[in-house]
């Protein structure tokens, strides 16, 4: 059962972020406002998840229940998405999103974290734990590029977003058309169908994505036209990055992004694509675990 915890983030915008298990022995549970309670001074370790551009905390269960088993894990849905705020006139900036994972590892006392991001959560993973070292124990990136994508990718995406066939009558519809007839679909790919099912909700017309695309066009603007390396060397902690197979993070960037991060490692998982944790969710948990256990084993640096 998915627990609720109010956060509040840069600019007062209200945040959702959740738990998605049991807390283990030692992490006292939320109090009947949502807050938590103050950390008793022995505590096991926080990991922090952050979902991608038009993610939801909710793509992280799977991870977020193995992780409970051992650690204090919570999914933050980031602004804009899922069950925060999406105020028409707040920031979509890079800062904006760091801040808001800044306060979630402040007022839920996570911190030192170990902090999970996909896609764009990667990068707002990376550029915080550059801006804050203090909140951040390690780092895992999963298959985002540090390269400037440019204005022709950030076209393509506006295209893309004016392509879909909104309202979809049904949720079978939603999970048909981006698994199967989305001309970004290269061949049949069930569980891209249903990670973007779970990003929508229903409306008196029919299902509509749970974001504004607008909302997510602007927040991508503000990073697909910089090159991000120079955050990299800027994180202090291990890091590991991930990428699938057929994801889009090319390899010989994933292992120039190790190269650069001071105590980075790799990893990859195959038959995975861009929606790594999704599409291989064992793979994943293999690919990410013994560096967990390492860096959040009791004799780590």
């Amino acid at each position: 059962m998915a627990r609720r915890i109010d956060v509040t983030g840069a600019g007062g915008v209200r945040l959702a972020a959740w738990e998605f298990g049991d807390p283990p022995k030692g992490i006292p549970a939320q109090s009947s406002g949502g807050r938590p309670r103050p950390a008793e001074p022995e505590r096991t370790s926080g990991v922090l998840l952050l979902h991608g551009l038009m993610g939801r905390a909710s793509h992280w269960a799977s991870t977020a229940r193995w992780l409970s088993e051992r650690h204090r894990a919570v999914a933050l849905d980031q602004r804009g998405h899922g069950q925060s705020e999406k105020p028409p006139q707040a920031a979509f900036t890079r800062e904006a999103y760091v801040e808001d994972a800044e306060a979630a590892l402040e007022q839920l006392g996570l911190a030192p974290a170990v902090v999970i991001g996909h896609a764009m959560g990667a990068l707002t993973a990376w550029q915080l734990a550059a801006k804050r070292p203090d909140l951040v124990r390690a780092l895992v990136v999963c298959d985002m590029r540090a390269s400037a994508l440019g204005a022709a990718s950030q076209r393509e995406w506006a295209d893309w977003f004016a392509s879909w066939p909104l309202p979809f009558a049904t949720l079978a519809d939603v999970r048909k058309w981006f698994g199967e007839d989305d001309p970004w679909v290269e061949r049949p790919n069930p569980s891209r169908g249903e990670f973007y099912a779970e990003a929508m909700h229903e409306s008196p017309d029919g299902w509509r994505p749970v974001f504004e695309p607008e909302q997510m066009l602007t927040s991508r603007e503000t990073w697909v036209y910089d090159a991000h390396w120079e955050e990299l060397t800027q994180v202090r902690c291990p890091a590991l990055v991930v990428r699938g197979l057929d994801g889009e993070l090319g390899r010989a960037e994933a292992q120039e992004m190790v190269r650069v991060l001071p105590r980075g490692e790799y990893a990859e998982v195959a038959d995975a694509g861009h929606l790594v944790h999704y599409d291989q969710p064992e793979g994943w948990r293999t690919a990410i675990e013994p560096f967990l256990d390492a860096v959040l084993s009791p004799d780590a640096p």
